[in-house]
């Protein structure tokens, strides 16, 4: 078996393992990467080394730090609860403000995962005191954060923007997120419609804390230098071209030295799990690319597909293999380094083909086999545990088709 063919099973062996272990996937592509690179492709360590994606680790280890920070030190639970309080008791507008209060925090910077830990507990609480479906309320939640993982401030933007930069397709990141948050936006409000959420208009709840939301209080001195520093990074980097993992450094240490928060904590909260698994996929990836692994996956893939039908087939497969392994961890690196080559085989648009891959990848997560889907099922009462986990799942396994349809539609033929 060739050097190609070898790099291409030991990507799928790290798929395989993502979607049915616990094993950080991460440490099982260096070891794959460094094996097959040293022992069988004998190449220099180093070479397989160079794969090491620096300033990924960089970027994202001060942007988590920095919202890890305004969670430990209450900024940003503080924010959820005003923002619940402004609603008054409305039960058809509170799955709405939870969609955007969602959105707005993991555009922010703290991504999906840690808003959706932070939202889930107060807006299925919320739900279940004022009526309104829990499963309503979970897709509402899922999607909201969703539709912010692509932001460029959020990890999962970071990600994806140095992925397309290295293959070739940089300055999109503003373009991905919009696209992003249309397509959730669409399927999150198109569940609300379809699961009588316009029938909860003008009826009344007391939506009680209680139960894991977040605490009570007056936004204080810490919280607003928190806010202002966040407010800044977002300026420096959209205006002044500031370099984010920096800038969010910077702004940690400030919010240290001024007592705001306590950077002890907040570094054990990061998700270094994620950054581990992310950082070791990549080595894994970057050894596919010198070995031609990327070549040989995209040449089965051409024989399959065509023009007009590559779109939907890989945003589909995308889905598919995202409902139970890790959007960013594995299915994003994976996908997206073959965007060049098929587009140059098959004359699609890469920036539509590259589109696909991320809307397909992120759409199907309110599955309860996703970490998203799965933190809206643990913050569900006790008895509803089963059939939200029925219900969300086959929302996740149905997004599959729905985000193939979608990506058709709108990314096919560019």
């Amino acid at each position: 078996m060739s050097l190609a063919a070898l790099s291409v099973a030991a990507l799928v062996l790290a798929i395989v393992l993502s979607c049915v272990t616990s094993m950080n996937i991460g440490v099982l592509g260096l070891a794959l990467a460094w094996i097959l690179g040293v022992y069988v492709g004998h190449m220099p360590v180093a070479a397989v080394i160079n794969g090491f994606p620096t300033q990924l680790l960089l970027t994202l280890s001060g942007v988590t730090l920095l919202f890890s920070l305004a969670h430990t030190n209450g900024t940003l639970d503080r924010l959820a609860h005003h923002a619940v309080r402004s609603c008054r008791g409305n039960r058809g507008v509170l799955p709405i403000m939870f969609f955007l209060l969602a959105f707005g925090l993991a555009s922010m910077g703290p991504g999906n995962i840690a808003t959706t830990a932070i939202i889930a507990p107060m807006a299925m609480a919320t739900a279940s005191h004022v009526g309104i479906p829990l499963f309503l309320m979970a897709i509402m939640v899922g999607n909201g954060a969703n539709a912010g993982s692509l932001s460029p401030f959020a990890p999962t933007g970071i990600i994806v923007s140095g992925i397309m930069g290295r293959i070739g397709l940089p300055g999109y990141e503003w373009h991905t997120f919009a696209y992003n948050f249309a397509a959730h936006a669409t399927v999150a409000f198109g569940g609300y419609f379809l699961l009588g959420g316009l029938k909860l208009f003008g009826t009344k709840g007391e939506a009680r804390a209680e139960g894991g939301t977040p605490t009570e209080g007056a936004i204080e001195g810490r919280h607003w230098v928190t806010l202002a520093v966040i407010a800044s990074l977002i300026a420096g980097v959209m205006f002044f071209d500031v370099n984010i993992g920096m800038g969010a450094f910077a702004g940690s240490v400030l919010l240290v030295l001024l007592r705001c928060a306590d950077d002890r904590e907040a570094i054990k909260r990061m998700p270094w799990s994620v950054i581990l698994m992310v950082c070791g996929v990549t080595v894994l990836i970057a050894l596919l690319e010198k070995t031609s692994g990327i070549d040989l996956i995209v040449s089965w893939i051409s024989r399959i597909a065509t023009r007009a039908s590559v779109t939907p087939e890989i945003a589909f497969v995308t889905g598919a293999v995202s409902v139970y392994s890790s959007t960013s961890g594995v299915v994003l690196p994976a996908f997206l380094p073959m965007v060049p080559r098929l587009t140059a085989q098959l004359g699609v648009n890469p920036h539509m083909l590259a589109s696909a891959i991320n809307v397909s990848g992120h759409l199907v997560d309110v599955s309860p086999l996703s970490t998203i889907g799965a933190l809206c099922l643990a913050s569900a009462p006790p008895g509803e545990e089963t059939a939200l986990f029925n219900k969300l799942l086959a929302w996740g396994l149905s997004m599959t088709v729905v985000g193939a349809i979608f990506c058709y539609v709108f990314f096919s033929g560019g």
